[in-house]
C-alpha cells in the first residue's frame, strides 16, 4: 500500500494514546478504547492545521515492566510527585518495553487502531507510531525462544556495573538496553545488533508496525549506528538503518521515518534515510538564549533544516511553559515553528501544561488551561496554514545595526519566506529580554516602485512603506524585549 506523502514542512502532533483513551474511560463511566475517541477530536486536529498525529504507546508492553515500574523507588517518587492521588492501576509500565508490535488490549487490539487510522486517513490525517529498535521487554518472546539475540554480560560485569546488568532466572547475565551516558533502563534487554539473525528479526519486527501506520518515530535511532553500538558495547555491528528504509520505502515511498537522535548524529541518520531528525540542538541553544549559536545553526544546510524536527517541547522534555518565561516562550516558538522543517508539537503545549508526565504512567494530571498562551498558539497554527510556509523558498535574515554603536541587531533572529503563488512573510523576532533596534532587508526582489503593506499575522499590528526605501535602506524595527512579528507583506492597493 503507497502512503501518500506529507505537505512540504508538515506539522505533528502528539498525543499519549495510554492517557488518552484513560480520560474517556473516566468520562465515559466504562473502559474506552481508540474507537471511542470522539470524531470531533479528530476533526480539531485538522482544524487546527495538523498532518500527522503520533500516537505515543500503542503497542503491548508486558506485566515485567508493569512489575518494575511499580517497585523502582526513584521512579515511584516522582509518580507520586506528578499524580498525588497515585494509584497502583495508575502505573501501567514503559511504553518503551514492548513484548510486540501488536496493539495493547487495552486500547482495543489491532482492529481498533486500524478503524482510528481510517478515522484520520478520511480527514487527510496520517497515523506516526513508534519503533523500538534498541531493546524489548524484559518479558519479550525472544528471551526465552532467542536468547542468543540478546547482549550477554560476564560476572566480572555484573559485579562492576550492577546498573547495567542483572541476573535471570536461568542464571544468566543479561545486559539492560541503555545510553552509554546513563545508567541502564532496568525494565528493558539489550539487543545485539552484532547479531545478523537479531538484525533480520528487527526488520520483521519493523514491518509489523509498518503495516499498521504512515510513519514511525524511531527510539534513539543513533543507539544502533555500528559506531555508537561498539562504543557502548564493544562489539562490531552491522549497519541496520539504510537497508532497513530502503527496504519499506521502496514498497511506500511516502512512508515516514522520524528519528529520535542527539550526539550531532542527525545528518548522518538523514543520509541513512531518515525523513526527520530531532533537532535538539536548536532547542537548547533556544534555552540557553545563545542567540549567535541559534543563528549560526540556523546557517546549516537547507537540506539538513528540511529534514529537521523542531520542537519546543515533547514527552521526553520539560514543559515549554515550565523552561521558558512566557514572554520567551512566545519568541522561542516563533524561531521554531517558523523554520523550515517538521513542525513538532506536543499534547498539552497549547494549553500550557507544566508538568511532564512519566511514560509509566497511564493517568494524566489535571490541569488549568492557560488562556493566554492557549490563543497565542491558536494564532500561530493559524498562521502556519499560510501556503508560503510550506510550499516556499525560505531565507535567514541578517539584521544590521540601526547605528553606529548600537550592538543589539546582534539579538534578532530574523527569517524570511517566498512562496510560489506570492505569498512573502518576514518573521521577526528580537530574542532578548531588552529593546533592540535594527536594519533588516526583506529578500524579495520586486518592491522597489510601489508601496507595500506589512500586516503581523499574530496581533492587529499594520505598516505600510514605500517599496523603494524596503529595498534601499531596509525596514527600521525597534522591537521590546522577547517582542515578535510575522509580517505578512502585501502590494498596497
Amino acid at each position: 500500500m503507497s502512503t501518500p506523502a506529507p505537505r512540504h514542512n508538515p506539522l505533528l502532533y502528539e498525543i499519549n494514546a495510554r492517557t488518552w483513551v484513560r480520560a474517556l474511560s473516566q468520562d465515559l463511566g466504562r473502559p474506552a478504547t481508540l474507537d471511542d475517541v470522539p470524531d470531533t477530536e479528530l476533526d480539531g486536529l485538522l482544524e487546527a492545521g495538523f498532518d500527522l498525529v503520533y500516537l505515543l504507546g500503542v503497542w503491548q508492553t508486558g506485566t515485567a515492566g508493569r512489575a518494575v515500574s511499580r517497585s523502582n523507588p526513584g521512579w515511584m517518587q516522582e509518580f507520586a510527585r506528578v499524580l498525588p492521588d497515585l494509584s497502583e492501576d495508575d502505573i501501567c509500565g514503559s511504553c518503551f518495553s514492548v513484548t510486540g508490535y501488536t496493539v495493547s488490549t487495552a486500547l482495543g487490539g489491532d482492529e481498533a487502531l486500524e478503524r482510528f487510522r481510517a478515522r484520520l486517513g478520511r480527514r487527510g490525517l496520517r497515523l506516526i507510531l513508534d519503533f523500538v529498535p534498541n531493546h524489548t521487554a524484559l518479558d519479550h518472546p525472544w528471551v526465552s525462544e532467542h536468547p542468543e539475540f540478546y547482549v550477554r554480560g560476564s560476572e566480572d560485569d555484573l559485579a562492576r556495573e550492577p546498573q547495567n546488568y542483572f541476573r535471570d532466572d536461568t542464571g544468566a547475565v543479561l545486559a539492560y538496553g541503555r545510553d552509554p551516558n546513563f545508567a541502564g533502563w532496568p525494565d528493558t534487554l539489550q539487543l545485539d545488533y552484532g547479531n545478523p539473525a537479531l538484525q533480520a528479526a528487527m526488520r520483521a519486527e519493523l514491518g509489523e508496525a509498518v503495516a499498521r501506520c504512515d510513519g514511525v518515530r524511531c527510539d534513539m535511532a543513533m543507539l544502533v549506528l555500528p559506531e555508537v553500538f561498539e562504543r557502548t558495547w564493544g562489539r562490531v555491528a552491522g549497519p541496520f538503518w539504510p537497508g532497513a528504509i530502503a527496504a519499506i520505502k521502496g514498497d511506500r515511498p511516502g512512508f515516514l521515518f522520524i528519528a529520535e537522535v542527539y550526539w550531532d548524529l542527525q545528518w548522518q541518520l538523514q543520509q541513512q534515510g531518515f525523513d526527520f531528525t530531532y533537532d535538539k540542538r536548536l532547542y537548547d541553544r533556544l534555552v540557553e538564549g545563545h542567540v549567535p549559536q541559534v543563528r549560526g545553526h540556523l546557517f546549516a544546510d537547507l537540506d539538513f533544516q528540511e529534514h529537521s524536527a523542531r520542537f519546543l517541547e515533547s514527552h521526553d522534555e520539560p514543559r515549554a511553559a515550565v523552561t521558558f518565561a512566557p514572554a520567551k516562550h512566545r519568541a522561542a516558538a516563533i524561531v521554531t515553528f517558523l523554520s523550515p522543517g517538521l513542525r513538532f508539537f506536543h499534547q498539552g503545549q497549547l494549553e500550557g501544561a507544566r508538568t511532564r508526565q512519566p511514560v509509566q504512567l497511564c493517568r494524566r494530571p489535571a490541569e488549568l488551561v492557560d488562556e493566554e498562551l492557549r490563543e497565542f498558539y491558536r494564532s500561530l497554527l493559524e498562521c502556519l496554514r499560510n501556503p508560503g510556509l510550506h510550499e516556499g523558498t525560505w531565507t535567514l535574515i541578517d539584521a544590521r545595526a540601526a547605528w553606529d554603536g548600537n550592538w543589539t541587531h546582534e539579538d534578532f533572529l530574523v527569517q524570511g519566506w517566498r512562496g510560489d503563488r506570492g505569498d512573502r512573510l518576514v518573521a521577526i523576532v528580537n530574542f532578548a529580554d531588552h529593546p533592540s533596534q535594527c536594519y533588516i532587508s526583506p529578500p524579495f526582489s520586486d518592491l522597489a516602485g510601489r508601496r507595500w503593506i506589512l500586516r503581523d499575522l499574530l496581533s492587529d499590528v499594520t505598516y505600510t512603506r514605500d517599496g523603494d526605501g524596503l529595498a534601499d535602506a531596509g525596514l527600521y524595527l525597534d522591537m521590546p524585549g522577547w517582542g515578535y512579528h510575522v509580517f505578512e507583506v502585501v502590494p498596497s492597493a
